[in-house]
């Protein structure tokens, strides 16, 4: 990697609750992270900080690039920056 490459964005998947054993929603975090450990540390904090009371985690990864469709691209570019970017949705059954 070089200076002018774009720093490689983590996103994390899983579902976050609101309240305690409450309703389900699901959830995108992206960040820039040295380390799968450090990226879940920071994506729990942002949770944190945005009141979500509990977080269960399904998987970790780089992404291959900009997503093409909003919210996502949208993330991805504050993941770029620095941001924790969080995207929530309705899970479906």
């Amino acid at each position: 990697m070089n200076d002018n490459d774009p720093p490689t964005v983590k996103i994390i998947t899983g579902r976050v609750f609101r309240d305690k054993g409450g309703e389900p929603e699901g959830v995108h975090v992206m960040l820039v992270a040295p380390d799968d450990d450090t990226a879940v540390r920071r994506a729990l904090e942002a949770l944190a900080g945005q009141g979500f009371a509990e977080a269960e985690f399904d998987q970790i990864g780089d992404m291959e690039g900009m997503p093409d469709e909003e919210p996502h691209a949208s993330a991805y570019q504050g993941a770029v920056e620095g941001e924790v970017s969080v995207v929530t949705f309705e899970e479906e059954d």
